[in-house]
């Protein structure tokens, strides 16, 4: 129900429509189409200004992928700044290998809370598993 809540929100201020919001690391993200990024971020990012004010949260606005081949691009859009290595996808399940032991418990998060938002991400756009190494 609180999606739908962000969702009319990026609607009402930017009149650009999306099915794909979700929150991860205490950020709100919305998954647009490429052409409409700039116009949902609005001119001096005042839209994005706007909506962060109403929720007291940060906002981001990112690329929606279109395919499974955009998903490394749209993952490190969502982790940034923490990178990660590479990204592989195997059996339905998206292997990222994160390099240092830092960027991996960047990514996993205390109590595997990053790692759990991240999963039911890549589960809902993409309908696959995670795995981080």
């Amino acid at each position: 129900m609180q999606t739908l809540v962000y969702i009319n929100l990026l609607d009402k201020a930017s009149h650009v429509k999306t099915k794909q919001c979700f929150v991860y690391n205490n950020t709100i993200f919305f998954a647009v189409p490429k052409q409409l990024v700039s116009q949902a971020i609005g001119p001096n990012a005042s839209y994005v200004k706007k909506i962060r004010d109403n929720l007291g949260k940060k906002v981001k606005i990112i690329s929606a992928p279109e395919g499974p081949e955009e998903m490394q691009k749209f993952i490190e859009d969502i982790v940034s700044p923490t990178k990660f290595k590479s990204l592989e996808i195997r059996d339905n399940t998206v292997i990222i290998t994160a390099g240092s032991n830092q960027n991996k418990a960047s990514l996993i998060g205390r109590n595997r809370r990053r790692f759990s938002e991240m999963h039911k991400v890549i589960h809902d756009i993409f309908n696959m598993d995670l795995r981080i190494v």
